[in-house]
């Protein structure tokens, strides 16, 4: 009996929003440093910080 492979069907999946990046980042951050997670999410919606001209790349 032969038996044919067919390709593996691309599921999509939708990327993470900012928010959820944010809301993510934060909450590892919190854990490992003991601050608050709304704090740490304030500050990283700022977006004034040391590197606010640089883009992540894509």
């Amino acid at each position: 009996m032969k038996t044919t492979s067919r390709p593996a069907a691309k599921s999509k999946v939708a990327k993470p929003t900012r928010d959820v990046i944010v809301r993510a980042v934060a909450s590892s951050t919190a854990v490992e440093t003991g601050q608050p997670i709304g704090k740490i999410e304030r500050a990283l919606r700022a977006r004034g910080g040391k590197f606010s001209g640089l883009q992540l790349a894509r």
